[in-house]
């Protein structure tokens, strides 16, 4: 994937990050350079997810 913009030195906060949408969301911002935070209700799947 090209990097199209830089989130370094940036935080995010992305909720329902175990799968679908929101770990996609997650995927991305990590790959432009950004500190993720990820939350989502069932705590195995998050940890597979991480």
């Amino acid at each position: 994937m090209t990097k199209r913009f830089s989130l370094d030195g940036q935080v995010a906060i992305v909720t329902g990050a175990s799968r679908g949408l929101g770990f996609e969301m997650a995927r991305a911002i990590a790959e432009s350079g950004a500190r993720v935070w990820m939350t989502a209700r069932g705590k195995e799947q998050l940890e597979d997810s991480a």
